[in-house]
């Protein structure tokens, strides 16, 4: 990890920043690995490594608790399973007087977009097995963590034989807590101080379920391709 002060976008756009990952993560990886994205933005920065890598794409359905009336800020996150995730920032829900139940009913309502998201982007593809596996889990920057947690949380539960992290840019005091959670952890950029993901990318348009899907297509296609 490499802290700096910014003076201007680090990467040009999430294909760029997923690229620079693939360099950085080359001495890291054995055999091949399982490619795991956050989404949405998570997608486009795993195909650039799945690719490289020759590796499986997948997505962890993680979805991100937000503050009330500042939904964008989260406090929490809830990753899917036969036992779901989750992750709560017990101070900030506290700073933001949150009523009695309310963190529960989000939980919920979170869990019910994670379904409705699976089935459009996996259909009724079975998750790709990672027990035993080496994995990398791939988002395009973290803030508060919270999502990424939640996931490396769950993945850990289906004890692969090694669990990396990777994502282009992020905050320090979030990287350090990610840390012990994983094998290996790789972030090309700590800004200082660190304000959002979006600013360290010259293009940083939301990504779509159409992408996503398109995405993970084209990741099956080339392995199916490498395959025949």
């Amino acid at each position: 990890m490499n802290n700096y002060s910014p003076s201007g976008p680090a990467f040009a756009d999430r294909r760029e920043a997923g690229l620079a990952l693939v360099e950085a993560l080359r001495s890291l990886t054995g055999d091949t690995p399982v490619i795991l994205a956050l989404p949405r933005g998570g997608v486009p920065v795993a195909f650039e490594i799945a690719r490289a890598f020759k590796a499986p794409l997948d997505v962890i359905l993680v979805r991100k608790i937000g503050a009330p009336g500042h939904e964008e800020f989260a406090i929490g996150a809830v990753v899917d399973g036969d036992k779901p995730h989750w992750v709560a920032d017990q101070a900030m829900i506290d700073q933001f007087d949150t009523p009695p139940g309310w963190f529960e009913a989000e939980k919920q309502r979170q869990l019910e977009e994670i379904k409705r998201r699976r089935a459009l982007y996996c259909g009724n593809r079975a998750p790709i097995a990672i027990a035993g596996r080496e994995v990398i889990v791939v988002d395009d920057g973290v803030a508060t963590g919270n999502t990424a947690k939640a996931a490396l949380l769950a993945i850990a539960d289906s004890r692969p034989s090694r669990l990396i992290f990777a994502a282009p840019v992020g905050a320090g005091d979030s990287l350090a807590a990610l840390r012990p959670l994983v094998d290996e952890l790789v972030c090309l950029v700590v800004p200082a101080p660190f304000r959002a993901v979006g600013l360290h990318y010259q293009h940083f348009d939301q990504t779509s379920d159409e992408q996503v899907v398109s995405l993970l297509t084209r990741a099956r296609e080339i392995n199916a391709g490498r395959a025949e």
